[in-house]
């Protein structure tokens, strides 16, 4: 069945994670990266009014150089970002025009939904002002980009139907991870009709460097393929893909991704075996079993991020990055409003009621020692 975006090819060029030159966005290496993309035949280009400098960039390295046609633009609105008034929350859609120099966006989406995040887009009546926009024709295509649970995805989709496409974390890894759920949020979206834009394919460049014996697994069956081709081609797989989004930060890593998504067809059977036994192999990692039911929190007298905390460790078990894994800890637990792991008063409240029966006070321990 045809779907909206299936003639755009399966992978998108990311402009979250630009290369960096002195202190700033390196633009004469962003060009190269642009014509490679193009002249392998891929368009899309994915940016965001919250990224810092990329919408100025790819003014000057696509906008500037290219006719209109030759490319879709995304951009993206974040009401929750220092917004109090519906009029700063709109004001960002004009600043988004003049900086990218584009005229129109093809692709609009109102920016990680989810949790508290949404209520601002109600609050501000951001689902009616981007409807608006695109009857004026200042934007062809209206989507969100989300980061929650499947229950509030499919709660939005009923509220919404007018939107036309959902963005979704999708990664082997995050496939059935109780922290992401990415397998229900995906199949909730294809429930609804609505095809998907798949962001952190390789789960913030974690993918690109997997633990080792998953990385094992993969080179034994290509030895010449990067591990973040599978992370990538795994995610292209899918039906209803529009196109998978790679943060690519050097031109190496833009050909490397041109070099196995220029004539990708699909995963033949063999490899879709070889990716089922990467799930595995990071299913037998032993990780802190929370599934974020947040029973703890709901207990605890001092407000301590638990399942965050808890997701950072796994992120430290699983890849050995912890920076990657403290940045974590800082979003899941004081950008949510709770306390640090260190801050456990060991009431051992949280244990009364945790269905996986974790010692969650020693694993609160162990994250105070890390982060």
């Amino acid at each position: 069945m045809a779907y909206l975006g299936e003639e755009i090819r399966k992978l998108g060029f990311g402009l979250m994670r630009l290369p960096q030159k002195d202190g700033g966005i390196d633009i004469e290496q962003t060009k190269q990266m642009t014509d490679l993309f193009l002249e392998a035949g891929f368009t899309y280009f994915d940016t965001a009014w919250a990224y810092a400098g990329s919408e100025d960039a790819i003014r000057q390295a696509l906008v500037e150089r290219y006719p209109r046609d030759r490319f879709q633009l995304a951009t993206k609105n974040a009401a929750w970002i220092n917004c109090s008034a519906r009029e700063e929350a709109a004001a960002q859609f004009d600043t988004s025009l003049k900086q990218t120099g584009a005229g129109y966006f093809d692709f609009y989406l109102l920016h990680n939904l989810g949790e508290s995040r949404t209520s601002f887009f109600d609050r501000f009546r951001m689902w009616d002002f981007v409807q608006e926009k695109k009857a004026q024709g200042l934007i062809k295509h209206v989507g969100f980009s989300f980061h929650s649970t499947p229950e509030e995805l499919e709660e939005l989709l009923e509220r919404h139907p007018e939107m036309e496409f959902v963005q979704l974390q999708i990664n082997y890894a995050d496939w059935d991870y109780p922290a992401i759920q990415a397998r229900r949020c995906y199949e909730t979206a294809r429930r609804y009709g609505k095809p998907v834009i798949v962001m952190e394919p390789v789960k913030g460049g974690m993918l690109a460097n997997p633990p080792e014996s998953v990385k094992k697994i993969l080179k034994e069956e290509e030895p010449d393929q990067s591990a973040a081709s599978w992370a990538i081609r795994f995610a292209a797989n899918l039906e209803g893909v529009i196109t998978v989004l790679s943060g690519m930060s050097s031109l190496e890593q833009m050909k490397d991704n041109l070099s196995f998504m220029k004539n990708f067809t699909g995963l033949t059977c063999k490899e879709q075996e070889t990716l089922r036994a990467a799930q595995e192999e990071i299913s037998r990692i032993p990780l802190i079993p929370c599934t974020t039911c947040n029973y703890c929190s709901k207990v605890c007298p001092n407000n301590i991020g638990i399942s965050g905390s808890f997701t950072a460790m796994n992120y430290l078990t699983l890849y050995n990055d912890k920076a990657a894994a403290a940045h974590q800890e800082d979003w899941l637990v004081a950008g949510h409003g709770k306390k640090k792991a260190k801050e456990c008063i060991k009431c051992g409240k949280c244990e009364q009621v945790c269905p996986q029966h974790i010692s969650i006070r020693r694993e609160l321990d162990r994250a105070a020692e890390c982060f």
